[in-house]
């Protein structure tokens, strides 16, 4: 077959591996044709992929479910749509990367099963459903069903060009959603059927087969009303009838269809010759039922399958196959691979299937064309290109139902969209006697990771600014803060300590230098804000130890932090001289960075973006108020307006910072991801900097842009902050969010709540007065 007419995608490698994959779908030992492909396509994935978990969610439609393998981990009950609401939690607790979901109308519960928008509905990873069956003219309630499944899924997969075209054309689905992956066979030999014929007792036969699950739209009376005519031109003719009755079918009418099939074989006089199995069979035992056919027959009534597994399976093994003209048959059978029969017609069978026997060459001719079609069908390749698919889904998302608290949707009759509630659940959770401790596993504290005064001098300033709005508890929380930050100061050094296990024990003599400027900001926000005079106290005795060695770093970030710190220090002690020695010798030191590194298509301070980026521009344009040198404001609001506009997106505006994975190299390509709370808030407080500073509405506009990146104004429309617990999740990856809320995330949240809510309030102050 020509591979690029079936198969339609486009090259991945570069994209990354999924490690956690839950396939959704039923599962053997559920006896279903569901079943058997998403059990062999989870298999597969695992054989060829064994980097990648592959965890099972199987539907039950009896109680007490099945005796299922390890690989399954969750179950969904069929009718109870609270069961598809709680896989949808376990999935997302779970950091799964991305769902694999096999959707099929009669499988979930509900009105043409409804029931599984339920668990789209709450997933937060890529979700890659493949369709198995795709009406062309659905009633009103499935194609409501199969729109919104397709809206909920980033990408599509088909088995057949015909199901792409439905999908286009019936439920508008853009092309590009849509990736044709053939239907998984087993690899098998192209082997003569004399090898197998003696396990089932027809050696010396002429075998006919038609396999699958009963039910009386399989059209099996057709094969048995054409069995005369086959018989009477060969007597040494059997037709086995391969399968139990399907479950469902069996629940409702028993054994009448099989009942019937065997009436009408007496009835013909072709009883001898008619051979049934009852029986659901392992894929070992049907390897050897397709091995020992001479001839597969498909009888199906109607046109409307858009796939068979039966049908591909012996397709693939390389058989003669006589088939009615269904959708997935025209579209498998064509360029001479197989014969099509019209529907319901024994004499035109019977003809047909007669011809084939007796034009040996022929027949060999047309199983030579269908096993070499079937070679890109092999369940290695297809597993393949299921994995190229979701590495597609996990980059390309693109996922406009927001799932979560969305700031653009509570906007007041104004325009302007309201600020969250403050909530300080998560913070009072993370912070205990010693201070705030550093991560967390989901919201739940992790001790193993113990406290840095990073996070602790970062919760200083929040509840700094906390105490400073009269927030009740604020003062508790600054005093904890404080204390650790004092703590963290070593006098023998003149430098703050870091990293600090749970045990108390100092893992460090000295900490980065980043984190001796982000101590001093913490001190300097204290002595210039808060109204606790013990703690200016003990904030002014620090910072006064702490200052000198601060002259000594080279980190830029340690002195833009520095900077920030001591504008705000100044604000209150403006006579301090030393301080502003300092002042001056960092900024003349970043201007000079500045200066160096600029050019007309780069005007930044390094050949690099790296982290807290906005910080650098925001103690420029500080500098600029204090230092009679328009250059460093002049440096920091071209800066920081470069910085805005390429973080913003090309298609909806919205905030994209600088992703950590890669940075931005100048003169290479800037990594998207992953995108980092810190950024976010870094924005936030430059670009109101700058709004004070110049009093230019743009910057005032910038630095909202920047908050909503937190409340799902952002690629991938998800919101970071968790308005249920006051957390703010560790950010966003490519396809999905970092579910584990962190300090350093929460607070960056809070920090530009607060300094957003401070400005607001200004400037209706402002107003109210003019």
């Amino acid at each position: 077959m020509d591979r690029g007419e079936l198969i339609v995608m486009e090259d991945t490698s570069v994209y990354p591996v999924s490690n956690q994959i839950a396939f959704i779908g039923n599962y053997l030992p559920r006896q279903c044709g569901i079943a058997t492909f998403t059990t062999d396509l989870c298999e597969a994935i695992a054989a060829e992929c064994p980097e990648a978990a592959c965890i099972a969610v199987p539907v039950n439609d009896v109680p007490g479910g099945y005796q299922y393998p390890e690989r399954v981990r969750f179950e969904l009950t069929e009718r109870d749509i609270e069961s598809y609401r709680r896989a949808a939690d376990y999935l997302n607790i779970n950091n799964v990367d991305v769902v694999s979901l096999q959707f099929e109308y009669g499988i979930f519960g509900g009105q043409a099963g409804s029931h599984i928008l339920a668990l789209l509905r709450e997933l937060h990873m890529p979700v890659v459903t493949t369709l198995h069956t795709i009406l062309l003219d659905p009633e009103p309630d499935q194609r409501g069903v199969l729109e919104e499944v397709a809206a909920l899924s980033d990408r599509l997969v088909v088995m057949s060009r015909r199901g792409a075209e439905f999908l286009r054309e019936v439920y508008g689905v853009p092309p590009e959603k849509i990736d044709i992956i053939p239907h998984g066979i087993p690899d098998l030999p192209f082997v003569d059927p004399s090898y197998h014929k003696d396990i089932f007792g027809v050696e010396g036969k002429l075998v006919l087969l038609t396999f699958g699950l009963l039910s009386a739209n399989k059209g099996i009376e057709t094969v048995i009303n054409a069995l005369p005519g086959i018989v009477e031109r060969y007597p040494d003719v059997v037709y086995m009838i391969l399968g139990a009755t399907h479950p469902h079918v069996l629940k409702r009418e028993g054994e009448a269809y099989r009942l019937s099939l065997q009436r009408l074989a007496c009835e013909k006089g072709v009883k001898d010759h008619v051979i049934f199995h009852n029986r659901f069979v392992s894929r070992e035992e049907l390897v050897e039922f397709i091995g020992a056919a001479d001839v597969y027959i498909t009888p199906y009534l109607g046109e409307a399958q858009i796939v068979s597994g039966t049908l591909a399976y012996t397709l693939g093994a390389g058989k003669a196959v006589v088939s009615t003209p269904y959708w997935y048959a025209g579209e498998m059978l064509a360029d001479g691979r197989g014969v099509l029969v019209p529907f319901g017609d024994p004499g035109a069978l019977a003809g047909e299937v007669v011809r084939l026997i007796g034009n040996e060459s022929g027949r060999h001719a047309m199983r030579k064309r269908a096993y070499l079609f079937g070679r890109e069908m092999t369940w290695p390749r297809v597993a393949g290109l299921y994995m190229e698919s979701f590495k597609r889904a996990r980059v390309e998302r693109r996922r406009f139902v927001s799932r979560g608290f969305d700031i653009r949707s509570h906007e007041t009759a104004r325009g302007v969209t309201e600020l969250p509630l403050l909530k300080l659940d998560h913070l009072r959770r993370m912070t205990d006697d010693t201070g705030i401790l550093q991560h967390a596993l989901v919201t739940v504290p992790n001790y193993s990771e113990g406290y840095t005064t990073d996070d602790n001098a970062r919760a200083l300033i929040v509840a700094a600014l906390l105490d400073e709005l009269g927030v009740a508890g604020a003062r508790e929380l600054e005093t904890r803060y404080m204390a650790f930050v004092a703590y963290a100061f070593s006098p023998a050094t003149g430098r703050f300590r870091n990293f600090l296990d749970y045990n108390r024990r100092w893992l460090e003599v000295i900490g980065s230098e980043d984190c001796q400027g982000r101590a001093l900001l913490a001190l300097s926000v204290v002595l210039g804000r808060s109204g606790i005079e013990p703690m200016r106290s003990l904030a002014g005795l620090i910072f006064d130890r702490a200052l000198p060695a601060i002259v000594e770093t080279t980190s830029p970030r340690a002195w833009a932090f520095t900077l920030i710190g001591i504008h705000e220090y100044l604000r209150r002690y403006s006579g301090d001289r030393r301080a502003a020695q300092v002042r001056d010798e960092l900024a003349g030191r970043l201007l000079a960075l500045y200066e160096k590194a600029r050019s007309s298509d780069w005007p930044w301070f390094e050949d690099v973006l790296a982290y807290g980026n906005a910080a650098l521009p925001q103690a420029m344009i500080m500098c600029g108020q204090w230092i009679p040198d328009s250059e460093m404001t002049a440096a920091g609001l071209e800066s920081l307006g470069w910085l805005a506009d390429i973080q913003r997106a090309s298609q909806g505006g919205h905030f994209v910072p600088i992703g950590s994975n890669g940075f931005y190299a100048r003169g290479s390509e800037r990594a998207r991801f992953d995108q980092q709370p810190i950024e976010a808030q870094a924005m936030v407080s430059a670009c109101l900097e700058a709004y004070r500073s110049t009093g230019d509405q743009r910057w005032y506009e910038e630095a909202r842009r920047a908050f909503e990146w937190f409340t799902g104004r952002n690629d991938l429309n998800l919101s970071v902050y968790d308005p249920s617990t006051g957390g703010c999740r560790d950010g966003l990856h490519s396809d999905r969010l970092n579910e584990n809320q962190g300090a350093e995330s929460t607070l960056a949240f809070l920090q530009a709540l607060l300094e957003l809510r401070m400005a607001e309030t200004t400037i209706l102050s402002r107003k109210a007065r003019s």
